[in-house]
């Protein structure tokens, strides 16, 4: 018989023992450590899958990924070595017409800002001083040349009686000084007709040169002199005109290399803002010495000018062609990305995979640059859409305006999307978007590409 039959007490509970306890407790721990482990493996497999654009498909399978990207093939083409420089349109002369004479300012003929010739009569000043001047002159050169007439008579009786011994050689000798007195004085009174007839030509101010004439400085009934500080009015010559403007030292050798071959070298005038080209010319010269304190050179190009598109003291960008690079592979310049490896672009390969070519650059005009080392001509580089992109990826080459309309449509989603998730108030940041182009991971750590840090 049992001792419950018999009516004896149960025995305790015994208590468990720390090894038990223990037990449970490492037990928990793997499970949760396994647990996030998969956790984490799940989510950093799905997240570039996300990113390079996979979709699962409704039956479970991984799509291809299709990031929508603009391609731009590789060209062979003749590439020019392009010069920038900043320069002041300067014209090729500028002269302050002045009145040689002085005297009351009758007439003013000129419009201002008007094209005026060389010899085109400006203004008129009174000449009526100058005229009496002049008929002075005259009057005072006809008297004496009545004179010298009349003494070159007496000096002819004088050699007949001397040659009938008639009269003395001193007589004949007097008569000859007395001749060539008058000569003397008639010369005198030429050359004072000569100056009176100059200043009165004085009295029409003329252009001395063709050009564009500025404002006028002073109203018809006013004394002007020689000695006025503003002159009449100013005429600067702006066909042709000229532009300064510097470049630097170490571009020099190669610039004079070709002017002292004897080509010219093409120059371009673009406005301010590098948009419009304003003009074409050629170099003209360089300055005989380089400007220590900025390491750079003058030089001066000419432009015709024909439409009169610069102006004087205007700023304009210069673009002078110093070579050419003949059947070089160019790329748009929009193709070229820079990161922690340097300069690279992404090649697109017959599979429509994307691989990561780094690239030595040469000259570019703003809009094409010339690759020295790296590409081959027929090679297919991403021009847009590629600020996702890592090695390896499969990408779709759409049309430009395509990629524009898509890009809209994303972007529109993904911000109403944001705006619904952010609470009032809470504004967001955009984090460092230039990732490592193999591996895509971001430069700043904690940061995800192509996503936004709260």
């Amino acid at each position: 018989m049992s001792n419950h039959q018999q009516g004896q007490p149960l025995p305790p509970n015994l208590p468990r023992g720390p090894a038990c306890s223990h037990r449970r407790t490492w037990i928990t721990a793997v499970v949760i450590l396994v647990l996030a482990g998969a956790a984490w493996y799940s989510h950093s497999h799905r997240k570039p899958a996300q990113e390079g654009g996979i979709a699962d498909s409704p039956g479970g399978a991984p799509a291809t990924p299709r990031w929508p990207v603009v391609v731009n093939t590789v060209s062979k083409r003749n590439m020019d070595v392009v010069l920038h420089g900043l320069g002041n349109v300067t014209p090729t002369s500028n002269v302050t017409v002045r009145a040689q004479v002085s005297g009351p300012l009758l007439k003013v003929l000129f419009k201002e800002g008007q094209m005026v010739k060389a010899g085109d009569v400006l203004a008129e000043i009174d000449p009526r001083p100058f005229q009496a001047a002049l008929d002075q002159a005259a009057g005072q050169l006809a008297r004496d040349q009545a004179l010298l007439q009349n003494a070159k008579l007496d000096q002819q009786r004088y050699r007949t009686l001397l040659g009938q011994d008639s009269i003395s050689k001193q007589q004949v000798d007097t008569q000859d000084a007395l001749v060539r007195q008058y000569e003397g004085v008639v010369k005198t009174d030429q050359g004072n007709v000569a100056n009176a007839r100059l200043q009165l030509g004085y009295t029409r101010i003329v252009a001395p040169v063709s050009g564009r004439i500025g404002l006028r400085q002073v109203d018809p009934g006013n004394i002007v002199n020689t000695s006025d500080t503003n002159g009449i009015a100013l005429i600067t010559q702006i066909q042709p005109i000229a532009v300064m403007y510097t470049i630097p030292e170490d571009n020099l050798p190669a610039v004079l290399k070709k002017l002292n071959a004897g080509e010219k070298l093409p120059v371009q005038a673009w406005d301010r803002q590098m948009r419009n080209q304003l003009a074409e010319g050629t170099l003209l010269t360089t300055d005989n010495q380089i400007d220590t304190t900025t390491g750079t050179v003058k030089l001066k190009a000419i432009f015709q000018n024909t439409d009169g598109i610069l102006f004087p003291n205007q700023f304009v960008n210069i673009r002078t062609c110093a070579d050419t690079m003949e059947d070089a592979a160019v790329i748009p310049a929009a193709a070229i990305q820079r990161g922690e490896q340097g300069t690279f672009v992404y090649v697109v390969s017959d599979y429509s995979t994307v691989k990561v070519q780094r690239v030595m650059l040469g000259p570019s005009d703003g809009a094409r640059t010339a690759v020295l080392k790296g590409l081959e001509p027929g090679q297919r580089v991403v021009v847009e859409g590629g600020d996702r992109l890592k090695e390896g990826m499969v990408v779709e080459a759409v049309d430009p305006t395509h990629r524009a309309a898509q890009m809209q449509s994303s972007s529109g989603a993904s911000g109403a999307t944001s705006e619904a998730a952010t609470e009032p108030g809470e504004r967001r940041r955009d984090a460092d978007t230039n990732p490592n182009p193999t591996t895509n991971r971001p430069a700043k750590p904690g940061a995800r590409v192509g996503q936004r840090l709260q």
